[in-house]
């Protein structure tokens, strides 16, 4: 029963830890534009060089969440994206220079 619940907790933290990152670097701008509009962030556009941390602000700058469980998950996610951002910085670098911000509002 304990294997089964380290797997668990294991499986849950891959999956929320480096969020920020994983939506902004790995997938087309198009969805993670999607997912700031979805949760109505005030951000118009995010840095593509440290874009999972900008990401999380986003979310942490958006309408209130009324159920309050958004703000302790993407606390922890800047921590996680923050380090993976850094694991990354040269492909986001040149992404930068290329292609500038995603822009989320025109």
């Amino acid at each position: 029963m304990k294997i089964k619940t380290a797997v668990a907790l294991g499986l849950v933290s891959l999956t929320i830890s480096g969020c920020g990152t994983l939506n902004t670097v790995l997938r087309e701008d198009v969805a993670a534009t999607r997912e700031l509009r979805k949760q109505k962030t005030y951000c118009a556009s995010i840095p593509r060089v440290y874009s999972g941390v900008a990401f999380d602000f986003c979310l942490l700058h958006a309408a209130p969440d009324p159920t309050g469980v958004l703000i302790p998950v993407v606390l922890a996610d800047i921590a996680v994206s923050g380090a993976l951002d850094t694991v990354v910085l040269p492909y986001t670098l040149y992404r930068q220079v290329e292609y500038g911000n995603i822009v989320v509002y025109r």
